[in-house]
């Protein structure tokens, strides 16, 4: 077979076609290679994240202290009259009674006897009262005319002043055995709850024999217990909030302050009036007894502070933190100090300026030096998707 030589043109040709894939392939390798370090250098976000900044609020200035509650005043109620015998008891512990309301009834047949024989004495006392003073009318009609001696007429008027004073003491001892007589229905004081009863249906008790303690109108107060230290930023009138162990809060005032402080605790005494309960559901009585130990705070008022949300700060080995991002998006972790907690908030008190950018949540998966996305909070948010563009329509734009 014979072979047709190549012409110089074609080998020409098929030459510089080699010639040229060849440094393409070579200017393709050096860029990829001068690629590479630029590659490297831009390192991975860890975190896609938001910031916020420190600002400047109002919050409020309180006093915690713990105290015990007890009864604003007990009233101890006894038996006025003695040896008498208990028939009725009509209160019990726990009721709520009013003032004059009968607590407990006494046997009083010996005493409406006594209230009887005191009558008939007064009846006969009077009667001899108006006999003497017939005669001493008599004996002053005839003084002077020599009728009847001057002995005789000082006698009747004598009688007369006697018989008066024995009605007034016959009225008197009738006035007594009434009073033993009301006696015998033991009255409340005052309105209030029962606290308490010691007396038992056929006792006979004695006169001031305590038998029932009341809790006057109802009133509870707090005792809270302060430092010395504290002591003088509390004044009469000041609002505070009690809750009791069952978690039942009750606004209360500032009634008084001790006059003194302990001197082996050096605390002093905070008299709280309880007004009502603020938990829905819980009267004061029910969430509140007398004896039970109850947390309080003090509002002393409002101060400014720089406040951050508590989703930026991360506490690590009982310290807290935040994350500063820096402007090539490089975070730095901070140590502050927090300090009060109001709702979603948290009071920075150093560690932190007011311009600094700050990592808003999320810092718990973050290191020093971790370089993070920033995106503002709304376009964290995810978008609605945007529906496809059919091929007709893309045809026509």
């Amino acid at each position: 077979m014979n072979q047709l030589p190549f012409k110089p043109l074609t080998l020409g040709l098929l030459t510089a076609s080699v010639l040229t894939l060849a440094g393409l392939g070579l200017f393709a390798t050096r860029t990829q290679a001068a690629d590479a370090p630029k590659a490297a250098a831009a390192p991975k976000a860890a975190l896609t994240v938001s910031t916020v900044q420190a600002k400047s609020s109002q919050l409020p200035v309180k006093l915690s202290a713990n105290g015990g509650v007890a009864a604003w005043q007990e009233a101890s109620v006894g038996s006025e009259a003695s040896g008498l015998r208990v028939a009725e008891l009509h209160a019990g512990v726990g009721d709520s009674v009013k003032r004059g309301q009968v607590l407990a009834t006494f046997a009083s047949e010996s005493v409406q006897a006594d209230v009887a024989l005191a009558r008939a004495s007064l009846n006969e006392a009077q009667a001899n009262a108006a006999e003497a003073l017939a005669n001493g009318d008599r004996a002053r009609a005839v003084q002077g005319t020599g009728a009847i001696s001057a002995q005789q007429i000082n006698q009747y008027l004598t009688q007369e002043a006697t018989a008066k004073a024995r009605v007034a003491s016959a009225q008197a001892q009738l006035d007594a055995q009434l009073l033993r007589l009301k006696q015998t229905q033991l009255l409340a004081p005052d309105s209030g709850i029962i606290s308490a009863r010691s007396a038992s249906v056929g006792a006979v008790v004695g006169a001031g024999t305590e038998m029932f303690k009341l809790i006057r109108q109802g009133r509870l107060e707090w005792r809270g217990e302060v430092t010395s230290a504290e002591f003088a930023r509390i004044k009469p009138g000041m609002t505070v909030l009690v809750t009791s162990p069952g978690g039942v809060q009750a606004k209360g005032k500032v009634r008084m302050l001790a006059p003194t402080v302990d001197a082996a605790t050096r605390n002093g005494l905070v008299y709280v009036d309880l007004l009502a309960a603020s938990t829905a559901g819980q009267s004061l009585g029910g969430a509140f007894k007398p004896g039970m130990y109850a947390r309080g705070e003090f509002e002393l008022g409002s101060t400014g502070a720089l406040t951050v949300p508590q989703t930026a700060v991360v506490v690590r080995d009982g310290f807290s933190y935040v994350y500063r991002v820096g402007s090539d998006n490089r975070v730095s972790q901070l140590k502050v100090q927090t300090g009060r907690v109001v709702g979603d908030q948290i009071e920075i008190q150093s560690g932190v300026k007011p311009e600094d950018k700050l990592v808003a949540s999320g810092g718990s998966f973050l290191s020093e030096g971790d370089t993070v996305k920033v995106v503002d909070a709304t376009d964290s948010k995810p978008k609605a998707a945007v529906a496809p563009v059919a091929p007709a329509q893309a045809a026509t734009k």
